[in-house]
């Protein structure tokens, strides 16, 4: 029901967009040449606007140059096809408010929007190189700059709100952030449509973060980052992500495509991801990583296509600081078709994703929880996972005898890569109860010494219809032999056509 009031919410914030009074900017002697700063000439503008009781900012064809601006209730920043919002280079003409820089800013403002067909573009990779030298020089002070890359928090995103509501970003790119390059936080009733998110030019390019929001749809939306694209955080244990819809869009990433975590301080829950592609991304399709404790929950998981990626799922149920952990339960994955590489999906990208640990093995899917907390009631249906194989015991072979061997790391930094080698070529699964696998698919295209599954604590699990086919091979049904079980109880394989 949630999401039909934000579907009316977006026709009727269209509609009054269309009814509202237009501003084209040069009335406020905003230039377009890219080389006048604006900054002072636009922010009077958004003002002016707010007190005449809102409207529209009309920005034509050309290049406007700023610093941060602050977006006011009932102000749509509309930005005309071939219209370029251009951040400065130089890192003094941005501000720092709320613990984070920003390019445009919206703070506790009601009915705010940036539409149109133009262009955010913030010219990060210029203002961080820029700052880089203002560090080096002692200009700026940055206690936690190291390996040439100042912190994340001092260089400016593109978007930046906290604690708004009635928001609607549609049809814009927003490229070439310094930072992450929109955070939505705090915030209710977004509607992200519509846009592109260009954002692969520099370190800790997240196409787009949504901290601790309640009801929230992005849709119909193409992500192309240098670190994770669509990431869900909790960074307050007051509130929590929730009422969330992913629909539609299409995904790239140097790091995960959608993830959850790591900062979950909050939890999350009723998350719907739903129609999306992922493709040439380095790590997780999707990627739930909960280690600061509260819960993660109701969760559904439809018609995710996936190519050329490293990793199909990873969730992890950790406990960064000692005595504080959650839970993760009620999880639903149908309808996935998954080509998992061996090689790096991002490979050719200015900022790839590091090469950790390697040589090794292609990694499985992988769901682990802790022994005292662990993963609840997560099933999947209706799936085609390709795996490329052909693992290398000269890596490291796993004594499958020795399968609690493997370390537990409750603290550390979560990706699928964090374990090293796994035992599996398909899944591992620890720690979790009541797993369930129905009508599933999966091809490994070149021989494996690992089994298809290692299950290591996993109790009440059950395989039905499911088959593992070779490249060169037949379909077959699961057997135990590929099911390694440690430690596991009321596990059970039922073949297709079973009258069971």
């Amino acid at each position: 029901m949630k999401y039909l009031y934000l579907i009316g919410f977006l026709c009727c914030f269209i509609s009054t967009n269309m009814l509202s009074k237009d501003y084209d900017a040069s009335l406020f002697g905003i230039e377009s040449d890219g080389r006048t700063m604006n900054t002072n000439s636009i922010q009077k503008a958004i003002n002016f606007i707010h007190k005449q009781g809102g409207g529209r900012l009309i920005f034509h064809v050309g290049r406007y140059l700023s610093g941060s601006i602050y977006l006011r209730s009932n102000v749509t920043l509309h930005l005309k096809e071939g219209a370029v919002l251009l951040g400065s280079t130089n890192p003094f003409d941005y501000e720092y408010n709320e613990e984070w820089t920003a390019f445009i800013f919206g703070l506790n403002q009601d009915s705010i929007a940036i539409t149109g067909k133009g262009i955010i573009d913030g010219q990060g990779y210029q203002v961080a190189q820029n700052l880089v030298s203002l560090i080096q020089k002692g200009v700026v002070e940055d206690p936690r700059f190291s390996n040439d890359r100042p912190y994340a928090r001092i260089r400016p995103q593109n978007i930046y709100f906290k604690g708004c509501r009635h928001i609607l970003i549609q049809g814009i790119q927003v490229n070439n952030p310094a930072s992450w390059n929109q955070q939505f936080d705090q915030c209710s009733h977004l509607i992200i449509d519509q846009i592109k998110a260009d954002c692969k030019n520099y370190w800790n390019n997240d196409g787009i973060d949504i901290v601790d929001c309640d009801s929230v749809i992005v849709k119909n939306s193409f992500f192309d980052a240098s670190d994770d694209a669509i990431c869900l955080k909790s960074h307050h244990p007051k509130f929590r992500c929730k009422d969330i819809l992913i629909y539609n869009n299409t995904i790239r990433s140097s790091a995960s495509a959608i993830k959850f975590g790591t900062y979950t301080f909050g939890g999350c829950q009723n998350i719907k991801i739903i129609k999306n592609t992922v493709y040439d991304t380095y790590r997780s399709a999707i990627s739930f990583q909960m280690m600061d404790g509260n819960h993660v929950e109701n969760i559904l998981i439809d018609s995710l296509r996936v190519i050329n990626t490293g990793n199909v799922f990873f969730f992890r149920l950790g406990e960064r600081k000692k005595g504080k952990v959650g839970s993760m339960k009620n999880i639903q994955i149908s309808n996935v078709y998954a080509e998992i590489t061996a090689d790096k999906g991002d490979k050719g990208y200015l900022y790839e994703g590091p090469i950790e640990h390697m040589p090794r093995n292609c990694s499985p899917a992988v769901i682990t929880g802790l022994a005292h907390a662990a993963i609840e009631n997560i099933s999947f249906r209706n799936m085609e996972i390709h795996y490329p194989g052909g693992a290398d015991s000269n890596f490291a072979k796993i004594d499958l005898n020795d399968v609690q061997s493997i370390a537990e790391l409750p603290s550390k930094y979560p990706e699928y890569s964090m374990f090293k080698e796994l035992p599996a070529w398909g899944f591992y699964i620890r720690h979790a109860r009541q797993v369930r696998f129905e009508n599933i698919r999966m091809t490994v295209h070149k021989a494996d010494f690992r089994p298809a599954f290692v299950l290591d604590d996993v109790q009440d699990g059950l395989f039905q219809n499911f088959q593992i086919k070779a490249t060169s091979s037949k379909w077959t049904n699961l057997k135990n032999l590929d099911v390694y079980k440690h430690r596991c109880q009321l596990i059970e394989i039922i073949p297709p056509n079973s009258n069971h």
